[in-house]
């Protein structure tokens, strides 16, 4: 539990806390926790725990957590689409998976340009029903979170998988390492992290926005939103007002949608990823390096995220 739940900084974050709300510790006993995604129906959070290449379910009617899978590839980031599947991004598979509502696993993209994947990392699904996702190296660069392998693609680039063929695009290309990334409420705007800090000592660490073109398949040119402050931006999501809560090395800093940093919540972890849930999709899941945490916000998470 937190003493001081939020740091304001600007007037503006006021309206979207509330002053006796709380950070909870819900759950501890992960190596690297990751990749948060709702399930309205079911009332739970499913999450990864990448070393131990297993995913948890928090279980909100009795604050429970249990092995959902294990074993199934070192997954990373997660989204749940418009039709209530969870899309998966997997480390040690290095693709981008789906389960499918009889619990089978349906591989939705593994190369580029006939080039294996590197680890996809993080995904978001628009309202087309497309998939967009970045793919650093993190989960070939060691054993640690994937298998050790040399890039195919020699590179870390953002793609979209097209949901009526199946077919891969390449995005971004001017990032070192992209990770998180989100959509505006409006789809208008694409957010994608740059953790490429730990790769190469000159890459800042932001966040950039990359204006949706007309097409509504591909992205103009980029500029950076933001600078972390501590440490680096990893997942992140948008609320409907458009904020971004994201995660950094000292907890949760959230932006208004001009770039201004108006809060904090500060986590006794580094935080790796965040997601919004509950019935009403006003609290906040927080997933620090070993443990999982909530806090009750007055904004909500948009539907699907």
């Amino acid at each position: 539990m937190s003493d001081n739940p939020h740091i304001v900084l600007d007037a503006r974050f006021n309206k979207y806390i509330f002053g006796h709300t709380k950070l909870e510790k819900l759950w501890t006993g992960a190596r690297w926790a990751e990749g948060p995604a709702y399930f309205p129906a079911a009332r739970h959070l499913i999450f990864s725990d990448i070393p131990n290449d297993r995913l948890l379910r928090f279980c909100e009617d009795n604050s429970t957590v249990s092995v959902f899978q294990s074993q199934q590839g070192n997954h990373n980031g997660h989204t749940v689409d418009r039709q209530g599947r969870l899309i998966s991004c997997e480390h040690r598979g290095r693709v981008v998976s789906r389960i499918e509502f009889d619990g089978t696993t349906k591989v939705l993209a593994a190369h580029y340009q006939g080039k294996q994947f590197n680890s996809p990392n993080d995904v978001v699904v628009k309202s087309d029903d497309s998939i967009w996702f970045t793919d650093p190296t993190y989960g070939i660069d060691s054993e640690y979170e994937g298998d050790a392998h040399p890039s195919e693609i020699g590179a870390s680039y953002v793609y979209r998988i097209d949901a009526a063929t199946g077919a891969v695009t390449c995005l971004i290309t001017d990032m070192v390492k992209p990770n998180g990334i989100a959509f505006s409420p409006d789809e208008s705007l694409l957010y994608v992290a740059d953790t490429g800090l730990t790769h190469d000592p000159a890459c800042a660490p932001v966040i950039k926005v990359y204006p949706v073109n007309a097409d509504g398949r591909s992205v103009g040119a980029g500029r950076v939103f933001s600078t972390c402050q501590v440490g680096l931006y990893d997942g992140f999501r948008v609320d409907i007002h458009g904020n971004i809560w994201s995660s950094t090395g000292a907890g949760v800093d959230c932006y208004a949608a001009d770039g201004t940093l108006i809060g904090q919540i500060p986590v006794p972890e580094i935080v790796g990823n965040l997601t919004f849930g509950g019935p009403k999709r006003n609290r906040l899941y927080i997933m620090g390096q070993t443990s999982l945490y909530s806090i009750y916000l007055n904004t909500q998470g948009q539907k699907y995220c």
